[in-house]
């Protein structure tokens, strides 16, 4: 297992078979955990393609287990950026930390993604 991140509020490794587990501390750690869990669910109901995929939530130690979505992106213009951003708020989510750092690029299907939701918000939330 390769460590990817760490900071102050999360750990997040990466698993020789593919999948990455990330797990929060630091600040609000149970709400930041709750949002990302909620956040990939609905993406998830919105069948958004370029996102990770959640496989496991252990709620009892602030853990998530994602599929990858490749690798993180070294240089890309802020054009592409933009539209990357833009691209998530057609499947209902504003994004909160619109930085490079939260795109990545699967190769097996040329895609760049998107990751790291615990601050975003779901735009048209139900009553």
């Amino acid at each position: 297992m390769k460590t990817v991140k760490d900071t102050l509020r999360s750990t997040v490794h990466l698993t020789f078979d593919g999948r990455v587990i990330k797990e929060f501390r630091g600040p609000q750690a149970l709400e930041r955990f709750l949002n990302e869990v909620k956040v990939l669910r609905y993406l998830e109901s919105k069948s958004c393609f370029f996102v990770p995929r959640l496989l496991e939530v252990d709620e009892s130690h602030l853990k998530i287990v994602t599929t990858s979505c490749g690798s993180r992106v070294e240089h890309l213009d802020e054009k592409r950026q933009k539209e990357l951003f833009e691209d998530l708020e057609k499947y209902g989510v504003h994004h909160d930390d619109p930085d490079k750092r939260n795109i990545t690029y699967r190769q097996q299907d040329g895609r760049f993604c998107l990751i790291d939701f615990e601050f975003a918000s779901i735009l048209e939330e139900p009553i």
